[in-house]
């Protein structure tokens, strides 16, 4: 789970998206189920399924709603799958699942940086913190 700041709420019809301010980068959520207690200015920790979220070398435009610039702080390799950890803005870890293939054909090494690309739908709010 990774730690943020509500910064925006929109909504319509049943939709709403959230913006927050994580590490200084900004994260967007879609949610058609938004607690009502959530308010701007609010800390909360998000849910960020490692397995969905998308690792290149360089932004680029995509459907994602999310592109966090990172460097890797240390990967786990495995024979078909790796994970691998990244420091966002210096202040927050996040991690990612991707095929040992994808790691080695991308040349992803320890302390290189690299984008990381989540879809606005693969994040939730796990816990209000205030």
């Amino acid at each position: 789970m990774i730690q943020a700041s509500v910064k925006s709420i929109q909504c319509c019809d049943s939709v709403h998206i959230v913006e927050f301010d994580f590490c200084g980068q900004m994260l967007s959520m879609m949610s058609l189920e938004l607690d009502e207690s959530i308010k701007i200015g609010m800390r909360v920790l998000l849910n960020v399924n490692p397995s969905h979220v998308a690792l290149g070398l360089e932004p680029m435009q995509t459907s994602h709603s999310n592109v966090l610039t990172s460097q890797i702080k240390s990967i786990d390799l495995g024979k078909l799958i790796s994970y691998v950890s990244l420091e966002v803005g210096k202040c927050e870890e996040l991690g990612a699942i991707i095929t040992s293939k994808s790691l080695k054909k991308l040349g992803l090494k320890e302390g290189g940086n690299v984008c990381a690309f989540i879809k606005a739908s693969e994040i939730s709010i796990a816990k209000v913190l205030g």
